[in-house]
C-alpha cells in the first residue's frame, strides 16, 4: 500500500483539518444556539465517528487503490482516486457551509451529496473486493445520518 497509503492518509487528513478549522468556533459558540432533534448525540461523538471514518476512508482506499492497480486496471484505480478527492471536497466543504457559514439549507444539499459519494466509494470499492466495500460501509451511513440530522437542524431553525 505503500504511495497509497500515504496519498489517502495525506487526503483525509487535509479534509478533516479544513473541517475542523471551519467547525471548531462555530461548534462552540453557534451550534448550541440552535433547535435540534432530540436524537442528536452528544458534541463528544462526532470527533470519535470522523476520526473512525476517516481512518477508515484511508486505509481502505488505499487497498481499493492498489487492488485495482494490482489487476492492470489503472482506469479504475484513476476513477477512485478522483471520486475520493470529490468526496473529501464535499466533506470539508460541508463544515464551512454548515459551521462557518451558518448556510442549513445548502449544507443540507452538499450532505445528501457526500451521502451519495460515499456510497459510490462503497460501491467501487466492492468493485475492487466485497470486503472493502463492506469496510466503507459505515461512511455511507453516518453521512447519511449526519443528512437526516441537518435536515432536521434546517427545518427546525427556519
Amino acid at each position: 500500500m505503500g504511495k497509497s497509503i500515504i496519498a489517502t492518509s495525506l487526503g483525509t487528513a487535509a479534509a478533516a483539518v479544513v473541517g475542523s478549522i471551519a467547525s471548531r468556533k462555530g461548534v462552540e459558540t453557534w451550534y448550541p444556539t440552535l433547535r435540534k432533534p432530540r436524537y442528536v448525540p452528544p458534541n463528544a461523538v462526532f470527533p470519535v465517528a470522523w476520526t473512525s471514518l476517516y481512518a477508515d476512508v484511508a486505509v481502505t482506499s488505499a487497498a481499493t487503490i492498489e487492488k485495482f492497480r494490482a489487476a492492470g486496471d489503472d482506469d479504475k484505480a484513476r476513477a477512485y482516486a478522483g471520486a475520493l478527492g470529490a468526496n473529501l471536497v464535499l466533506n470539508a466543504g460541508w463544515s464551512w457551509l454548515f459551521f462557518k457559514m451558518h448556510k442549513l439549507g445548502p449544507s443540507v444539499i452538499v450532505a445528501g451529496a457526500l451521502a451519495v459519494s460515499s456510497a459510490d466509494l462503497a460501491r467501487r470499492a466492492a468493485a475492487a473486493d466485497p470486503k472493502f466495500g463492506a469496510a466503507l460501509t459505515p461512511y455511507p451511513l453516518w453521512c447519511s445520518f449526519a443528512t437526516l440530522l441537518s435536515t432536521d437542524i434546517w427545518r427546525l431553525n427556519r
